[in-house]
């Protein structure tokens, strides 16, 4: 089974011994950022630093200026990691020790868009805007995401790319001073959450058949059990229907569909249009089309008809890989399984052996390790074990 480990280029640059590292754990693939959101990210083997902050998103390769002339939405560049395309100077490390690498892009979550485009962003029923998660509906964005997918995909050296959050964002960010856990909501609350208010959006729920009006006061009126200390558990779309009611719940889930199939349709073209035949293009992937994040929702005929295949996040128990993997059963197309390996992350690389070998049976046929670069010693080590045992 191919294995690949993701990895930033900031744990390359500048550390000599890093590329002969990563292929000793017995991986094949990098999958190294090129387009990335803010992060701060520690660096324990480096002999330079120890910690890394990306302050916001940012391309860590010289954008074409060409390309971004004159228009208002454009990749902004890093200024973390020395050198002028410290992607570059990473991958061509990687290649020189015998590893095929990807580039790893990640579309739609930019705190910094957000915040100097406020127009761009997310707005929910009680009119807040989420300025890390771009509306995907609205043209300006779509054409700004399609683009830097082409762009960020197709580096020089590359063999194929990850697409992550190549669909809709939502209240859900993952900060690091997140403060929202104060109350309990389900899988359905958080998809009304993350429902979009914009002006593009509620024409879009027009179209579907329902008064955006209407639908927002129902949002907040199905909330409120929540804000009031009963929490908000139903999960899945019966629970959304609960929440909504079928007419208004399928007409957001028609709309959001939609924009979400057409974006990734569109971006994937664009990275076809800009790369060589053979160039693969996965997507990570939710089978529940309704979720939002870096595992932006799919549906899995559609996103097998239109890319490579696609990349699951599959750490946690068995019935967690059969609820992920399941829907993909048989379809064809790659089913790459996304194993955290850092052990303070929640990963667990100690079991990585046979969590694969159960993904295997479950008809995933490559591996993703998550993330090399933040590893401990200790976990680098169980990982090239339990790979040495895989085969």
């Amino acid at each position: 089974m191919k294995a690949g480990v993701f990895l930033y280029p900031w744990d390359v640059v500048g550390d000599p011994d890093a590329a002969a590292r990563i292929a000793g754990l017995g991986v094949r693939q990098v999958t190294l950022a090129s387009a990335y959101h803010s992060t701060r990210a520690l660096t324990p083997r480096h002999p330079a630093h120890r910690v890394v902050t990306a302050e916001h998103a940012a391309v860590l390769y010289p954008p074409d200026p060409d390309r971004w002339a004159g228009r208002a939405l454009a990749p902004y560049r890093q200024s973390w990691t020395p050198g002028d395309d410290p992607y570059g100077e990473a991958a061509e490390a990687l290649a020189a020790a015998g590893l095929e690498v990807h580039s790893w892009v990640v579309l739609a979550h930019s705190s910094r868009l957000g915040a100097e485009h406020p127009d761009t962003s997310v707005v929910n029923a009680y009119g807040d805007r989420y300025p890390w998660a771009p509306c995907i509906a609205r043209p300006a964005v779509r054409d700004y995401l399609v683009d830097l997918a082409a762009e960020a995909a197709a580096r020089p050296g590359a063999h194929g790319t990850e697409l992550e959050s190549c669909g809709w964002y939502g209240f859900a960010h993952l900060h690091a001073h997140d403060k929202v856990a104060g109350v309990g909501l389900g899988d359905a609350a958080q998809y009304l959450m993350s429902l979009c208010f914009c002006a593009v959006c509620r024409e879009g729920y027009g179209e579907e058949g329902v008064d955006p009006e209407a639908l927002s006061a129902s949002v907040r009126r199905a909330l409120e059990p929540a804000w009031s200390g009963g929490g908000s558990p139903e999960s899945g779309r019966d629970g959304i229907a609960k929440l909504l009611g079928p007419e208004q719940a399928d007409a957001t889930l028609a709309w959001r569909g939609r924009v979400a199939r057409t974006v990734q349709e569109a971006a994937v073209a664009a990275v076809r249009a800009a790369t060589p035949p053979g160039f693969q293009v996965l997507l990570h992937a939710d089978p529940v089309p309704y979720r939002t994040g870096a595992n932006a929702g799919v549906e899995p005929d559609h996103v097998l008809a239109v890319a490579d295949g696609v990349v699951l996040p599959c750490t946690g128990s068995d019935a967690v890989r059969e609820t992920v993997l399941g829907p993909f059963a048989g379809r064809g197309g790659v089913r790459a399984a996304n194993f955290g390996v850092v052990t303070g992350m929640g990963g667990s690389p100690r079991t990585l052996e046979r969590d694969a070998a159960h993904a295997a049976s479950l008809g995933a046929d490559q591996l993703r390790l998550y993330h090399a670069g933040l590893a401990s010693g200790p976990d680098l080590e169980a990982v090239a074990a339990a790979l040495s045992r895989l085969g």
